[in-house]
């Protein structure tokens, strides 16, 4: 054989071999990927926002001493009812019963100054007044110089008796002072509850809670008839929310059980939330939900979930949450011929892609098509659609993964129905 004829053959072979690749290439590119395809149907939806927080009462004080001093005598232990004006605790009176004992001495004091004050008054002014008669009566016997001192005497005693009838006033305010002073040693409770907190013990010492609330804190008194959890809704949930919706509350202290709940406030200022992984502050805000139907047993602080009902909707359409995805609208882009996406405006602005939100809808011959959608409210797993489509229509509703692959006429096999060619004939 020729050199020629082998070199002949060789290329024969190598266009065969390559024919064979392209063929299977293409045959690969064929294959159809697999989805899950889903209908197009009514259902009923129910929007809601999903918060955790902890039950607390409606009313609660929390009770403090004025005054400094050592616990002579505790009669509740936590847990206990009372009733409002029920005796909770003494603070050792002693050293205000001592104070209220000097202030009144004081009293007793300043008001005989002022009695003798007063009777020096009126003697100067006896004096001057029987000086002016004789003088109008007979001007010699009385000089101008006798009756300048006895008018300065009677102004003197006036002066005095005003400063020791002020001495007098005074006292008795020290003496009002100390009397509330020994009345706060005594604490009482302000209104009726159960102790649910009870920090201090027989013996210890109480202090002012002018500076430290905290620190000076004896006891709690709860209301648990009317009980509430505070929750912190994002920023992007919390302008669904308003005043009388309805929600779903669960307590992990009672698992199997859910209550009713109605919200009954929402801050108008945000709280300081969780740190994001960015860095970034997270802004919350707190939202009060008033349980309709605690258990006897629930205690404060307990953790609670709040599942606050904000919309509902009945038979509408309604396409999975997972089948919306975004996709560049074309049309626009093409448009828009004088500032292309991610192009600068004049301003140094960025301007963004032209996004549009849709789902892939599976034709007959089982190729897709991006088609626009309008949405409403979400439901746990499901949108409510407004518009873009209709009842019955085929669209992909899974996997995430395969619909962020997709593009216009993509051949596609529900995942699950039986592959044909792989398997074979489906006959018996």
């Amino acid at each position: 054989m020729s050199k020629g004829m082998k070199y002949g053959i060789l290329g024969v072979a190598v266009l065969a071999l390559g024919g064979v690749i392209a063929v299977t290439a293409a045959r690969k590119n064929k294959k159809p990927t697999e989805v899950r395809i889903e209908g197009v149907q009514k259902r009923d939806l129910v929007a809601s926002v999903t918060a955790s927080g902890q039950v607390s009462p409606h009313t609660k004080a929390d009770l403090s001493a004025d005054v400094s001093g050592r616990i002579v005598k505790l009669t509740v232990k936590e847990g206990d009812f009372v009733k409002e004006g029920d005796f909770l605790l003494q603070i050792d009176p002693q050293s205000f019963q001592a104070a209220v004992q000097r202030t009144e001495a004081a009293v007793a004091n300043a008001k005989a100054s002022e009695t003798q004050a007063l009777a020096s008054l009126t003697q100067a002014q006896a004096n001057y007044r029987r000086s002016s008669e004789i003088r109008k009566s007979n001007p010699n016997l009385v000089s101008d110089d006798q009756m300048e001192q006895l008018k300065t005497a009677t102004e003197v005693s006036t002066a005095l008796y005003d400063a020791s009838r002020h001495n007098t006033e005074q006292a008795e305010a020290l003496v009002k002072d100390a009397k509330v002073s020994l009345e706060k040693t005594t604490i009482r409770a302000p209104m009726s509850g159960r102790v649910t907190r009870l920090i201090v013990q027989n013996g210890e010492t109480a202090i002012q809670g002018t500076f430290n609330k905290d620190a000076a804190t004896l006891l709690t008194i709860s209301d648990m008839s009317v009980l509430e959890t505070k929750v912190k809704v994002d920023e992007t949930d919390v302008s669904r929310i308003a005043l009388g919706d309805s929600a779903i509350v669960q307590l992990d202290a009672f698992p199997d059980t859910t209550f009713l709940g109605k919200v009954v406030e929402i801050s108008n200022s945000s709280v300081k939330g969780t740190t994001t992984t960015t860095g970034d502050q997270a802004i919350d805000y707190e939202v009060t939900i008033r349980l309709l139907n605690p258990p006897k047993d629930t205690k404060p602080d307990f953790s609670a979930t709040a599942k606050i009902i904000t919309d509902a909707r009945t038979q509408v359409l309604s396409i999975p949450i997972i089948a919306l995805t975004v996709r560049e609208n074309e049309a626009l882009a093409k448009t828009d011929t004088a500032q292309r996406p991610g192009s600068k405006t004049s301003s140094g602005k960025q301007v963004g892609k032209k996004d549009v939100e849709g789902v892939f809808v599976v034709g007959a011959d089982n190729k897709v098509t991006f088609k626009p959608v309008k949405v409403g409210i979400a439901g746990e797993k499901h949108f409510e659609v407004l518009s873009g489509l209709k009842e019955g229509d085929k669209i992909v509703g899974g996997t995430y993964q395969a619909i962020r692959d997709l593009k216009d006429g993509t051949l596609v096999r529900d995942m699950k129905q039986p592959d044909t060619k792989a398997t074979g004939s489906t006959k018996p």
